[in-house]
Order: C-alpha cells, then structure tokens, then sequence
C-alpha cells in the first residue's frame, strides 16, 4: 500500500511537470486548435470545455503514454486485482 501510495503521488508530480510544459508550448494556439489537437490525440474533448480543462486532457494523453505513467497503471491494476485501493473505505 506505501509503494502504491508513492508511485501515485510520483504519478501526480509527473503530470503536473508535463502539464506545465504543455501550458507553455501551447501558448497563442486557439482553442478550437487545441481541442482538435486532444481529439487527435486520443482524449474526448468538446467545444463546450474551458481551455484549462483542454490543455489538461490534452497533458494526460501526452502523459499516459510515458514509461513512468503506463508502470503505475500497471502497478496499480496489480493491485486491484486482490482488493487494494488508494480511495480510504468507509
């Protein structure tokens, strides 16, 4: 339970570095331009949502396709399997 606990805050620390990236790199781009960029990549994305939340789905396709997150998925589905979970049981 540590070890998931770990991986899963170095999991968050990862996204948030990447997201920050992706702030910056998308700077200037429109949002129409960014939400076709998220469609491609492979995240469902509308018109409707506000440009934060299109860069952040748009950070979690670049994100879940790196080495560090595809292993917590992994680690974490491992885990599933006998029961444990980070969300605390009331």
């Amino acid at each position: 339970m540590l070890l998931l606990s770990e991986a899963n805050e170095l999991y968050q620390q990862g996204l948030q570095l990447l997201l920050w990236e992706v702030t910056a790199r998308v700077d200037g781009l429109a949002t129409a331009d960014l939400v076709s960029a998220t469609e491609t990549a492979g995240m469902p994305c509308n018109a409707s949502q506000d440009r934060d939340e299109v860069i952040l789905l748009l950070a979690l396709a670049e994100w879940e396709r790196t080495p560090a997150a595809m292993a917590y998925v992994e680690m974490a589905e491992a885990a599933a399997r006998p029961g444990v979970c980070l969300i605390p049981q009331e």
